[in-house]
């Protein structure tokens, strides 16, 4: 088996303190590999510090990691893909232990899950969100990841020519996880040091404001891929609403052959007609997404696997 060819994926932003560091320190773990540093609107010298560093630097306009992510899967070809962000928290020692157990096992994936080595590393908020939407994602789609926020991933060139993304901002890492987990790849984790960002450095990260649209991608994802427990559930919960409303009338009806609250009933049957209407709008769409899946199924089949 020849050797892979293997590209750094390193999306950057206001990133000069960091980012010839983290070139650097990629060069030196994978010697072979090309390093790509995607500069998206810097107003600094990133670009200059990455080029100077040794790395080819590309331009991304559209502002957001999700468009960084989707220009750089689209222009870069190779076998392995170790992406990461070009900040130097993540540790490139790890990344030929990474690339090798992809190869090995041929996975689809490989997820760095961080270990913070400093205190500093990682915000208290940011571990708590971090373990509630792992949580909530391992609930939605029945399996998750330890560290689904991770930006630190090897991926084979079939998962990377199969997706689609579609996300703009700092959801990108779950659209990539549910990805995995939609079209049942092989992948795999392993625990990787985790550093605080250099003097210089700061996170883009708003805790609250991406926090919410990650929450709101969940949900959104929930029920693309997922919609006839999610409007069957709405359809249940409308169907419930209807008979605490219709009971009591039907009731009185029995006993004394009338309709006392006209409104009421309205109401009632309006309900029961709503709720009819998503559960058919849910198989409806679960056809629809069935037949999305299998063409994302057979657009990953139409790649070679890892390592072959």
């Amino acid at each position: 088996m020849t050797l892979p060819i293997i590209a750094v994926l390193l999306p950057c932003f206001n990133e000069e303190a960091a980012v010839g560091a983290t070139v650097a320190a990629f060069r030196a773990a994978l010697p072979g590999a090309v390093i790509h540093v995607y500069d998206n609107n810097s107003a600094d010298r990133t670009a200059a510090v990455a080029n100077a560093a040794g790395a080819l630097v590309r331009h991304e306009r559209v502002q957001g990691k999700g468009a960084v992510v989707r220009r750089m899967f689209a222009d870069v070809e190779a076998d392995v893909y170790v992406m990461a962000d070009g900040d130097a928290t993540y540790d490139a020692g790890a990344a030929p232990a990474m690339v090798a157990r992809l190869l090995d096992e041929q996975l689809d994936m490989m997820v760095g899950a961080r270990v913070p080595d400093e205190a500093d590393a990682y915000r208290r908020g940011h571990v708590l969100g971090n373990r509630l939407m792992t949580g909530f994602l391992a609930r939605l789609f029945g399996r998750s990841f330890t560290d689904i926020f991770s930006g630190y991933r090897v991926f084979s060139r079939r998962f990377v020519k199969s997706y689609p993304a579609l996300s703009t901002g700092f959801e990108i890492e779950t659209d990539i996880c549910v990805h995995a987990l939609e079209l049942r790849m092989p992948v795999g984790e392993m625990e990787t040091a985790y550093a605080a960002r250099p003097a210089g450095s700061a996170s883009k990260l708003s805790t609250y404001r991406d926090g919410a649209r990650i929450l709101r991608t969940m949900v959104t994802l929930y029920r693309l891929e997922r919609p006839m427990r999610f409007f069957g559930t709405i359809g249940l919960l409308l169907a419930l609403v209807a008979m605490m409303l219709g009971v009591p009338l039907a009731t009185t009806y029995a006993r004394t052959g009338l309709v006392p609250r006209f409104p009421t009933a309205i109401a009632a049957t309006g309900l029961v007609i709503l709720a009819a209407l998503c559960v058919f709008a849910g198989l409806i769409l679960d056809t629809v997404t069935r037949g999305r899946r299998e063409v994302r199924r057979l657009a990953y089949l139409a790649q070679r696997a890892p390592g072959a």
